[in-house]
């Protein structure tokens, strides 16, 4: 379906168009009518998928062609991320361009005290679309800078990620200061329990939308090294001196694991720079603009940009550590082989990770290509499953252990006495038998 077959109004259709959107996906095709006609949405589907225009066009929409109040927060969007408030933000600019009079203002923490009163004056101003992290919201909240009473429209995005990170019980009490005729919009990649209970919460009557889980673009080359967790370093070595490797995002598990892995590759004069959780705003924006801007080859993340980040020509992503979960799996490669680019994506896969990664595989519906350790790194583990780990150690040689033996000596000990009591019984029966027939 095309945009202009939605009723979108001429001053967003003139920003599509400028900015060469004409085809809606299907989450768009979809949400949009549904928000349009003041209908609660609940929305399943990958990042990726067009999420953003899906909420951000139908309410901007509704601002523009109806009376909304001039000095109140019209639309309060919820973001797990700096990140990704600062992407919908931008997304916000280009698509209303051409109306009047609609402004948006991201609110996020790690900035300074200056930036912190300029969003608290905004606030108190009033702002059609605030865009937030729910943290930085609630802090505004509790100074009495936030007045909710006639918000027409509440959006949370990435439902689950929110989730994840702990911010469940800000969301219900941010939800408790919205009007009653709020509509709520909610979008998630997945849909566990706690986002039913989440969902069936704060929405009324919705419209359900799912998009089926996504897999890696098929253009994405995926392999795999089963390893050691001591052997990853010498992978590492290996790629960078093998192919002069740019554009590269390498997530790991924690950011502590982020400090260590960029140091290591700093000692080895490899262009990189870090982003994790411990960074302040100023540097987490230094960081991205440098990776953005091709200053920098390699980017060494936790999953913080896993989701919501859109740069187009990421050439290779590097699994450190294997994901929990097989959905966070397609979120990172789906940073490579954007913009119908090819792209690699290599994953390290030490023993203990080998179940996660077999259930990745199973979420695939394939087997991931196993690449052979490169020279002078030794063995790699078996990429057996640990059923499997348990099978090989229980099938040891007698004799090998003391515990088992003195455990089946006990038992054959044990047989042994039950025999001689069997043969006791036999024979007293038998003597009985003699006795009475005489």
């Amino acid at each position: 379906m095309l945009f202009s077959q939605l009723h979108l109004n001429q001053h967003l259709l003139d920003a599509l168009d400028d900015m060469h959107f004409a085809t809606c996906t299907p989450i768009q095709e979809r949400c949009i009518p549904a928000i349009m006609d003041g209908h609660d949405v609940l929305g399943i589907a990958q990042t990726g998928t067009g999420k953003t225009a899906a909420y951000l066009l139908p309410i901007l929409n509704l601002l523009d062609d109806y009376a909304f109040p001039n000095e109140a927060i019209n639309c309060l969007i919820m973001s797990p991320t700096r990140e990704l408030a600062q992407q919908i933000d931008q997304a916000m600019q280009g698509f209303s361009f051409y109306l009047d009079d609609i402004g948006s203002l991201p609110i996020y923490g790690g900035n300074d005290g200056a930036r912190f009163e300029q969003e608290k004056r905004s606030l108190r101003m009033g702002a059609d679309i605030i865009i937030a992290t729910p943290g930085r919201f609630l802090s505004h909240v509790k100074m009495g800078n936030v007045d909710l009473s006639q918000t027409s429209f509440f959006v949370l995005d990435e439902a689950d990620r929110m989730l994840d990170m702990g911010f469940s019980g800000d969301i219900l009490n941010i939800a408790k200061l919205l009007p009653p005729t709020c509509q709520t919009i909610m979008f998630s990649a997945t849909m566990p329990r706690d986002i039913e209970q989440l969902a069936k919460t704060l929405l009324h009557n919705p419209v359900e939308v799912k998009i089926a889980p996504s897999r890696p673009a098929e253009n994405i080359m995926q392999a795999a090294y089963v390893c050691h967790e001591n052997q990853k370093m010498g992978i590492i070595r290996h790629l960078f001196s093998t192919d002069q490797l740019q554009r590269v995002i390498l997530f790991a598990g924690s950011k502590l694991k982020v400090k260590e892995v960029a140091r290591t590759l700093r000692q080895m004069h490899i262009n990189c720079t870090e982003m994790h959780s411990d960074l302040s705003q100023p540097e987490r924006d230094k960081a991205m603009l440098s990776f953005k801007a091709g200053k920098t080859d390699v980017l060494v993340a936790t999953d913080i940009v896993a989701r919501g980040i859109d740069i187009d020509d990421i050439a290779i992503v590097i699994n450190y550590d294997v994901p929990n979960d097989p959905e966070d799996y397609v979120h990172r490669v789906g940073r490579t082989a954007r913009a119908s680019r090819h792209g690699k994506a290599l994953t390290f896969v030490r023993g203990k990770e080998i179940d996660d990664f077999m259930a990745i595989e199973r979420f695939l519906q394939r087997e991931v290509t196993k690449l052979p350790l490169p020279d002078g790194l030794g063995e790699a583990p078996p990429y057996v499953s640990a059923k499997g780990r348990n099978r090989r150690h229980s099938a040891k040689k007698p004799g090998n252990n003391r515990a088992e033996n003195r455990q089946r000596r006990n038992r054959n000990d044990k047989k042994a006495s039950a025999k001689n009591n069997n043969e006791k019984q036999r024979n007293y029966n038998r003597r009985k038998k003699s006795d009475n027939n005489h």
